[in-house]
């Protein structure tokens, strides 16, 4: 088998994230990392230095010479910066949430529709490439009620946004990959406590498919708590995002009886960034790969943003 192609890649944006990108990037065989971009430009030279790549003194400058980018940045600016680099045919993978609002969103997705051929937007729902999701999304079925908790301690990451568009985003996400019916309905409520935006948010959402679905984030948690639970038709299964574990138990007959057995999932741990940086290295090489699209990406900020009117009394 011949060595896949390297994708010529920068990163833009070297804060928390985007140092694990370049991390990443760096020892990654399938990519060429050539170089970062950040506004502290002794940041830049500096993670630069430690990955063997070097430092731009500006994004033109960074892209003029990559295929593809990952854009790290505050989600203020993802559709000013992101939307001219899509249009010059750059492929792009902008971290969660794709843009701020559904308008901006709208521009990066009519950036890419421009293109001939139109560039690769994939969204940072790095939470998708985890194994333990891959499994549970393999075992298909339709869900009838799913409960999800997402709880962090409290760190000065990402208060750019609220806890909805900061934690929950990622397991709104996933509701869609598991239920691809409409929303019907959605009940929220949440406070601030430590940021100034919300911070603590609960969320009722029910499909037109009949699903219901409750999902609490927080980030001002004593302890961190990542666990989905979905119920299936004489079928349960719990996952720990954390541990990448699937516990699943099943409904059978026995004889004249009914009985409840085990049915975990075999799950093979792995980094899901680092499968996210893969699987977009692949779609830029055309390959044809799971990843979270423009479209898919929206469709999650919308309903964060219908769970954040909720919030708000407006819903």
């Amino acid at each position: 088998m011949s060595a896949r192609r390297r994708v010529r890649i920068g990163v833009v944006g070297t804060g928390a994230m985007g140092g694990h990108h370049v991390r990443i990037l760096a020892a990654l065989p399938e990519a060429e990392l050539l170089g970062i971009y950040d506004q502290r430009p002794e940041v830049a030279e500096q993670l630069a230095r430690a990955n063997g790549t070097r430092s731009w003194p500006s994004i033109e400058a960074l892209a003029a010479e990559v295929e593809a980018l990952v854009l790290a940045v505050p989600t203020y600016a993802h559709a000013s910066i992101g939307r001219p680099l899509l249009a010059a045919g750059r492929h792009l993978l902008i971290e969660k949430p794709i843009a701020a609002s559904l308008a901006e969103a709208d521009q990066l997705l009519a950036a890419v529709a421009s293109g001939s051929p139109p560039p690769v937007l994939a969204v940072g729902h790095v939470e998708f490439f985890n194994p333990a999701v891959q499994a549970l999304l393999a075992v298909g079925g339709q869900p009838r009620f799913i409960e999800i908790q997402r709880l962090s301690a409290f760190t000065p990451r990402s208060l750019d946004v609220d806890v909805i568009l900061d934690l929950m985003i990622h397991d709104l996400q996933l509701l869609h990959a598991l239920d691809r019916s409409e929303v019907a309905e959605i009940r929220a409520s949440g406070i601030d406590v430590m940021s100034g935006k919300v911070d603590l948010a609960h969320a009722r959402i029910a499909f037109a498919s009949g699903t219901v679905a409750t999902v609490a984030a927080s980030r001002v948690s004593a302890e961190p708590i990542r666990k989905l639970r979905v119920y299936l038709d004489q079928r349960y299964f719990s996952l720990d995002y954390r541990q990448q574990e699937i516990k699943g138990y099943a409904l059978r007959n026995s004889g004249d009886k009914r009985v409840i057995v085990p049915e975990h999932l075999e799950v093979c741990r792995s980094e899901p960034l680092r499968l996210e940086l893969e699987s977009f290295l692949a779609a830029c090489r055309g390959e044809d790969v799971a990843w979270v699209d423009g479209n898919a990406a929206r469709r999650a900020l919308a309903t964060a943003l219908a769970v954040r009117e909720a919030v708000a009394g407006r819903g």
